[in-house]
């Protein structure tokens, strides 16, 4: 099915930015992203039916903090006698799946939820796990996203509000601290990044960070300029990011392989710039976007980052529109 380069890449979990074996085999070949976001509607559904069935696969980390990968985002669950904590909620259907990865961890009761921003990859799992017993954290501007009909322009799709007991009601302006199963739990706020919401989680302790959506391991990233994100944005919170890591910070990217280093996160800060950089010149040069485009500003990069949804072209729109 596909390369094997693709097919191994299928594997590591459903997730927004790759459709997997389930879309690969119903299309007949790999989406372009140009056909992918056109289509929307249907790549919404389709990614809520493979993550019905798709396997959630545990990682276990350190300090009673692990990472399920395979229902949308990655997301890490911190154990302890207050109560799982979780950072994002996954996609919905995947509850089955997920209820039981989790109650593998132990039996401990859910009782916190972060989400690191509002789309639905990371939130549309808030409504079952705040029935389970957890209450939703996040940024003011997550809920205000979730609180209404929601447009993704580059989606073409409108995201519906979520009923009102999955909208976080615990939310903050800037920073917010917590402290949970005796670790201190660090929320930073990026200013427009990936969106105009996103957050890390830093563990402080175990010296683990979640980054959310604003690192893609070696899969270039969709910036959602409808909901206030910009390439700048993402390079700002990349170095955000570094500045709180060192050698030894096990890093939790929102989508690709699910545990990373800084070493990692800094190729990835170091594509953003570059390409910034040469999409930037061009469209200083007057080219118009589909002239960049057919430029290749992206082509030193595309064998390592360029291999799924958010394939080189569409990555050099994205950026042209922030530059």
């Amino acid at each position: 099915m596909g390369s094997p380069k693709l097919h191994s890449m299928s594997r590591r979990g459903f997730c927004l930015c790759c459709l997997g074996g389930a879309a690969f085999a119903a299309t007949g070949g790999w989406l372009s992203p140009r056909q992918a976001y056109a289509e929307a509607r249907g790549l919404v559904s389709l990614i809520k039916d493979s993550a019905a069935t798709s396997p959630i696969k545990t990682y276990k980390l350190r300090n009673n903090i692990s990472v399920l990968e395979g229902s949308g985002g990655n997301i890490a669950v911190l154990t302890g006698s207050d109560g799982k904590l979780l950072v994002d909620a996954g996609i919905g259907v995947s509850q089955p799946r997920l209820s039981k990865a989790l109650s593998e961890l132990g039996n401990e009761p859910i009782k916190h939820l972060i989400n690191t921003h509002w789309h639905f990859d990371h939130a549309d799992g808030n409504e079952w796990l705040h029935k389970a017993g957890a209450n939703i954290i996040a940024h003011e501007n997550t809920r205000k996203h979730l609180s209404v009909v929601q447009r993704v322009e580059d989606w073409d799709y409108n995201f519906l509000a979520l009923p009102a007991n999955a909208v976080p009601a615990q939310v903050f302006s800037k920073d917010h601290h917590l402290k949970v199963n005796g670790a201190s739990i660090a929320l930073k706020y990026y200013g427009p990044a990936h969106t105009d919401g996103d957050i890390s989680v830093m563990f402080t302790e175990a010296n683990v960070l979640h980054a959310g959506d604003t690192y893609w391991n070696n899969i270039y990233p969709f910036i959602d300029y409808s909901t206030g994100g910009s390439i700048n944005g993402m390079i700002a919170a990349s170095d955000a990011n570094l500045a709180m890591a060192n050698n030894e910070t096990i890093i939790i990217p929102g989508h690709g392989k699910p545990v990373s280093n800084k070493a990692e996160l800094q190729d990835f800060r170091d594509m953003l710039v570059a390409i910034r950089d040469n999409v930037g010149n061009l469209k200083k040069q007057g080219k118009t976007r589909d002239e960049t485009v057919a430029a290749k500003p992206t082509a030193a990069f595309d064998a390592r980052w360029g291999q799924f949804l958010v394939d080189p072209g569409y990555f050099t729109r994205l950026v042209y529109e922030g530059v």
